[in-house]
């Protein structure tokens, strides 16, 4: 193995290192949660090496500096004041989804027009149109942490790949048999997951575009989906009211979550993979071990379908979004309540 260069992550903070083994170029991750500003720079730093051998005596210097950065960044104090920045009109009919790189200097938008643009955030100018889906373009991402490319999928039943710096397709992904509403790409960059209200997930190859594998057993739609932090692992949730595991190198599924009485919403892992959080149109949040598969809490206080849900990127909190609520308009529109629960004293990061 040949170490190749660094990618240094703020949030949570980590170390990414990009090598080289057997000629394929791979990353692994490096993930300092405990770093605090008290922390001493070059002890964490003999930690480290002591448990990865690609952290050798002429890259030492180099990964102490980044564990400084990491610290100098943390020391600093955050006033952020938001206002209106500016109002992009290009899409001739109306938006589906909206998703950052993972830098911020770019966004992409999906839209009923069938397209899907890329914008350059400071300016506001359009980078690209990406253009050949036949349908509503529905779910739309960033390749994150790399930003070179970007999956959209659609209800014309296809999921494409595309180059975010010219705007090229390089392969359409057929196979799904109904509107796909949910993709990720896994932490590597080498799979592209979709979800379909063909009931069933699929993985696909990034690089040769070729189907790796069909996730069947659901019911009813898959409408959300997510890779963990390592790779090896997919939860995929549905309207058939569960939720399920998969090993990614297998395509076998691990662990069948029940216990919610309405639709699945959206799924998330936390950062350490040790947990999932799950939001249903049955007004609930639900609590997994992922090892298990043991539902561990059930949050309720909602009075309405709980649409959204996440982890902080500490694992420390949960947000739930909800339709309950009043918008004083002429005609009925929803409103999302926000609800911060803080996990229980027994989470490790705690």
């Amino acid at each position: 193995m040949k170490l190749k260069r660094f990618l240094l992550r703020y949030y949570p903070p980590g170390i990414i290192l990009e090598y080289d083994k057997g000629g394929q170029l791979r990353t692994k991750s490096i993930d300092l949660l405990d770093l605090t500003p008290e922390c001493v720079s070059y002890e964490l730093l003999a930690e480290i090496r002591r448990s990865e051998p690609l952290i050798t005596d002429s890259r030492a210097d180099q990964v102490k500096q980044l564990i400084v950065r990491l610290q100098q960044k943390q020391r600093q104090q955050d006033h952020h004041r938001f206002c209106f920045m500016k109002e992009l009109k290009a899409h001739i009919l109306p938006l589906t989804n909206v998703a950052f790189d993972k830098s911020g200097s770019r966004f992409i938008t999906g839209s009923y027009d069938r397209t899907c643009r890329v914008w350059d955030t400071a300016s506001g100018r359009e980078l690209h149109t990406l253009e050949g889906h036949r349908n509503v373009v529905y779910a739309i991402t960033f390749n994150n942490p790399y930003g070179d490319k970007i999956a959209t999928g659609s209800f014309d039943k296809t999921c494409k790949l595309w180059c975010a710096e010219t705007g090229k397709c390089f392969h359409t992904f057929r196979g799904h048999m109904a509107e796909i509403v949910c993709l990720a790409f896994n932490p590597q960059s080498t799979l592209v997951a979709t979800g379909s209200m063909d009931a069933t997930a699929k993985l696909w190859d990034v690089e040769t575009g070729d189907e790796v594998a069909t996730l069947t057993g659901h019911t009813a739609e898959v409408l959300s989906l997510c890779f963990n932090t390592v790779g090896n692992q997919l939860v995929t949730g549905s309207f058939d009211h569960t939720v399920a595991i998969w090993d990614v190198a297998s395509a076998r599924r691990v662990h069948t979550l029940t216990g919610h009485r309405g639709e699945i919403s959206n799924v998330q892992f936390n950062w350490d993979c040790s947990l999932i959080v799950t939001g249903s149109m049955d007004k609930t949040c639900k609590l997994w071990e992922t090892g298990s598969g043991k539902c561990v809490a059930t949050l309720v206080g909602h009075k309405e379908e709980v649409l959204d849900v996440c982890f902080d990127l500490s694992g420390q909190l949960i947000a739930t979004a909800s339709a309950d609520g009043e918008c004083f308009r002429c005609f009925p529109t929803p409103t999302c309540l926000i609800q911060i629960i803080s996990l229980p004293d027994s989470d490790p990061f705690i």
